[in-house]
């Protein structure tokens, strides 16, 4: 006969049961951070003024393209991590060791992409401020040089406090988008069907720009070898098959959310703008001020420009690792970070202010939208980099790609790559 059980303490057990459940699953969210630190660079305001445009433009039907950027950078972003936890290296230095004789010139063209990225949240920063505090747009371009003192305060307190810095700022622009669409009250179900394929994106030139800005903007080429490396530090000594479920759940959520916030950018432009007939707003200060009349309150616009200048601040922090890793990797160069982030925005700062002094400050959106194109553009080199790197089964061992990604690895990168000839045929077919 079996001994009696007492019903407190099979509760009891039960409950025990459970809370192991539960504290397991907390243990392994402990583990998110690269996956973090990585997708604030999928929110910055090269994405506003991409979803922007796109959604005021066409509606929601932007949505499409949306989704299939996100599940395209998932991937990439999966592989990238992968790479590191396999070899113990990240992409830049894997394709210095691989490609000896294309370091320095694979090195010169990530370097302008991150220029490119630091112009977009540059501007998109001194935008924030001039919207919150009325300040110039020129002397914010210049404020935003000092924001390097807050990226090196926290990296000196290590990775956990600059994961933390970032997850707050997601937290802001999460909740401003909430207000902000609560506030606009999109119809679910023309959301949804959005998110549907559509012909118009490729018959229609204007479509096909801010298809590829919007891939550009959130398929970002650096972070392809910044995520490569963060996964090194985070899970050394861990077992690799394990380490890679980590990083592939860590990747997952990270960029899900992301998505979801570039997808609310879209719906916020289109139910605003798009379906009140106006159809233009390309402009992030303007949508700024409509915001007031069509939403009927002034703090629409106050959370607007917070949004846009945490956005700003988080994607800085993404820039900066980036362009350390990517420098030492591919050409063995290191500098301090304050030394590195100052040259880079000195750079950056050098067509902001031609745009602004000859074109005027109608001109910044402009520039943001062509900085988005031009990473896409560049998309392809990262991407058949870490194709061929992570194909490679003595390289890779057990972590190597599975028929079904390779595929889907080549897949997406011929599609960026026609997607990116069109364009270009468009654009000298325009200047003709």
């Amino acid at each position: 006969m079996q001994p009696d059980v007492d019903a407190s303490e099979l509760s009891t057990n039960t409950l025990a049961s459970r809370s192991q459940r539960q504290f397991a699953w907390l243990r392994r969210l402990s583990f998110i951070g690269p996956g973090v630190i990585v997708a604030v660079g999928y929110i910055d305001p090269g994405n506003w003024a991409t979803d922007i445009a796109g959604g005021s433009y066409a509606g929601y039907t932007l949505l499409c393209i949306i989704l299939l950027s996100s599940m395209i950078a998932m991937l990439l972003q999966i592989m990238s991590a992968r790479l590191g936890i396999a070899t113990g290296k990240d992409l830049a230095q894997l394709s210095r060791e691989t490609w000896p004789h294309f370091a320095w010139p694979a090195w010169l063209v990530t370097e302008f992409t991150i220029i490119a990225t630091d112009l977009a949240e540059m501007l998109g920063s001194a935008i924030a401020l001039k919207l919150l505090f009325s300040i110039p747009i020129i002397i914010g371009l210049v404020l935003t040089i000092f924001d390097v003192l807050l990226i090196l305060a926290f990296d000196r307190q290590g990775s956990r406090l600059l994961e933390r810095v970032v997850i707050s700022f997601l937290f802001i622009i999460a909740c401003g988008l909430l207000y902000e669409l609560a506030l606009a009250g999109p119809i679910i179900g023309d959301v949804l069907r959005g998110f549907m394929p559509n012909s118009k994106v490729v018959l229609d030139p204007k479509l096909l720009y801010l298809s590829i800005g919007i891939i550009g903007a959130t398929v970002m080429p650096h972070n392809l070898y910044l995520h490569s490396n963060l996964v090194i530090r985070r899970w050394a000594g861990l077992n690799k098959q394990k380490s890679a479920a980590l990083a592939k759940l860590d990747t997952i959520i990270s960029l899900g959310v992301t998505m979801l916030l570039n997808s609310a950018l879209v719906v916020l432009a289109a139910s605003v703008f798009h379906y009140a007939g106006r159809v233009n707003v390309a402009d992030i200060i303007d949508a700024h001020h409509l915001l007031i009349p069509l939403l009927g309150t002034s703090s629409a616009a106050i959370v607007f420009a917070i949004m846009l200048l945490a956005a700003g601040q988080s994607a800085t922090i993404t820039g900066t690792l980036a362009g350390q890793i990517i420098m030492t990797g591919f050409v063995s160069l290191r500098m301090k970070l304050w030394l590195r982030r100052l040259i880079t925005r000195a750079i950056a700062l050098i067509p902001a202010l031609i745009v602004i002094i000859y074109v005027g400050e109608q001109g910044i959106t402009s520039l943001i939208l062509s900085s988005q194109v031009f990473l896409s553009l560049q998309l392809p080199l990262a991407m058949i980099s870490l194709l061929l790197l992570t194909s490679n089964a003595e390289r890779m061992g057990s972590l190597v790609n599975t028929k079904t990604v390779h595929c889907l690895g080549w897949a997406s990168a011929l599609l960026i790559m026609i997607a990116n000839t069109v364009l270009i045929v468009e654009i000298i077919r325009h200047i003709n």
